[in-house]
């Protein structure tokens, strides 16, 4: 999708909404992203918490800590 389409089906999406209180959990969402800094949640990390994510995304990314979507749900079939 498009820069338009989105904006298109976005407009779309708020104009066939009737429940006041999703509308107004989106733009309060929406009003406070688009006032946020690009990278201002990363600033607020201490050195630590920026680095154990780090770790934890090269951690997540390493194909050996995979589990094969089947196995998860032959594992988990009950709660599906």
């Amino acid at each position: 999708m498009n820069r338009i389409e989105i904006r298109q089906n976005f407009h779309n999406l708020i104009d066939s909404i009737e429940n006041e209180n999703i509308l107004f959990s989106f733009y309060e969402l929406l009003k406070s992203r688009s006032q946020s800094e690009q990278g201002s949640l990363w600033n607020k990390l201490t050195f630590q918490e920026q680095e154990d994510l780090i770790k934890l995304a090269d951690a997540a990314n390493d194909p050996s800590n995979l589990i094969d979507h089947n196995e998860i749900k032959k594992k988990h079939t009950k709660w599906l």
